[in-house]
């Protein structure tokens, strides 16, 4: 079978449905820095979109809408995905972020792959990774240091 070609795609915004869209937005802008470019109102007030600038990012953020099918995540569930946040300072980050309400779920630490990080869940329930590169790799390296990781230790 033949695929058509590739799609040209020019830009990808992470998404984040929340409950509690208003609080989430300052959270972010609190956080993270984010600075709020515009959002949409319902008559009843619920965020039926908004737009935060982060860094080189457009984030995106709407209350939930399960009318639809689109959910915030539950407390304490488990997601499939995470936003990375490649940082200047990946501890200061993460202390602000703490700060504000976020949940430390890893403390920055020194990573193999050559990059200070740490995990913390947003009130909202989204995880973030926050980090900043300590040391210059190849992939080659990073995956020999990951190899490395898997065998037994010599006893």
């Amino acid at each position: 079978m033949t695929l058509p070609p590739a799609p040209v795609i020019h830009e990808v915004f992470p998404y984040l449905r929340v409950k509690g869209a208003a609080s989430a937005i300052a959270f972010y802008v609190h956080a993270f820095g984010a600075i709020e470019q515009f959002r949409l109102v319902e008559p009843d007030g619920r965020i039926g979109h908004a737009q935060l600038q982060l860094g080189p990012i457009v984030l995106m953020v709407s209350e939930e809408y399960p009318e639809y099918g689109l959910l915030a995540p539950s407390p304490g569930q488990l997601l499939g995905a995470s936003i990375h946040l490649h940082v200047d300072d990946c501890d200061a980050c993460a202390a602000r972020a703490v700060a504000a309400g976020a949940t430390m779920e890893m403390a920055p630490t020194d990573q193999f792959y050559g990059e200070r990080s740490c995990r913390v869940r947003d009130p909202f329930g989204h995880q973030w990774l926050l980090g900043h590169e300590i040391e210059k790799l190849t992939p080659e390296e990073m995956q020999r240091r990951y190899t490395a990781l898997f065998q037994a230790p010599e006893s």
